[in-house]
């Protein structure tokens, strides 16, 4: 059976590598054999896995030893909770170079050295916010990852995200296989936040897969660089990663989405009274247009 490879998107800071961690943890936990890649310069997509502070990434290794060619998987690759597989990609200094290319040369490194091997059910890219450039949309623009998740929230900007990588399928989607999957509610506790978040997936013509409830027990789990599901595996939030693992592996409902535009984005908030018009008027101007009006 070939791997189901799936990346993680959504909006900087919106939880993609706490739900990602947890999400792989409860699948370990029912067998699947899984590998993360960390698609991040800051490498913290894999620290709850192996409890570290930070996982020693592949461009920081070849800079020491001189070049990728000059790296072992044994190297790079760390295994940690449950036997899952750790790889995180890094990336160039902040302000120098460019880090999406950390991303294409990691990814490429781990291919050519057998890093996909064929025990594996699922390979995870957990990648930096939004699609901002070729590097970062790499596991969807070579077809790495042919499932998409977007975590969001009912916040505006989490979901002003949300379409703008829907965008980025659509694009990827004409020339490959990539779909989205379904979107992932990590909720900020928003007003009628899991209805507009179905409501923003219909729209976008997927689903969203599960809504994941707000709870301090993930982040004093994060403090103790653990996922949910080591640290206290009989809670009620262990319980929902545990669901949103299973319908993922459940998951057939694989699309090219239907992004909206922002009139649409913005009709949507209104509707659900997150905006009310004073605040639709001010969106829709420019920021010299508002200073005249004051």
């Amino acid at each position: 059976m070939a791997i189901r490879q799936c990346a993680i998107y959504g909006k900087g800071g919106i939880g993609k590598s706490t739900t990602t961690q947890n999400l792989v943890a409860a699948l370990a936990e029912i067998g699947k054999k899984v590998m993360i890649i960390g698609c991040d310069p800051k490498a913290d997509s894999t620290r709850l896995i192996l409890h570290a502070k930070a996982q020693n990434t592949i461009m920081e290794l070849a800079a020491e030893v001189g070049s990728v060619e000059d790296l072992e998987l044994e190297d790079v690759l760390q295994v940690g909770y449950a036997g899952i597989r750790c790889a995180e990609s890094g990336g160039p200094e902040p302000g120098v170079g460019c880090a999406g290319r950390g991303v294409i040369t990691a990814i490429n490194f781990l291919e050519e050295e057998g890093a996909y091997e064929d025990s594996l059910d699922f390979v995870f890219y957990d990648v930096l916010g939004d699609v901002v450039c070729g590097g970062f949309a790499m596991p969807i623009r070579e077809n790495k990852a042919q499932e998409i998740y977007i975590v969001c929230s009912g916040e505006m900007m989490a979901m002003y995200a949300a379409n703008n990588i829907c965008k980025g399928i659509v694009k990827y989607a004409k020339s490959g296989k990539v779909r989205l999957g379904g979107l992932i509610c990590n909720s900020r506790q928003t007003d009628r936040e899991d209805e507009l978040i179905i409501a923003l997936a219909e729209k976008l013509g997927t689903q969203m897969i599960h809504f994941v409830p707000r709870h301090n027990i993930v982040q004093r789990a994060e403090i103790r660089r653990m996922t949910v599901i080591e640290y206290d595996p009989t809670c009620d939030q262990a319980n929902e990663y545990r669901t949103l693992a299973k319908k993922i592996v459940d998951n057939k409902l694989m699309v090219i989405p239907t992004p909206v535009t922002m009139d649409e984005l913005e009709a949507l908030l209104m509707e659900f009274g997150i905006l009310d018009v004073e605040d639709e008027n001010i969106i829709g101007k420019t920021a010299a247009e508002e200073a005249q009006s004051v």
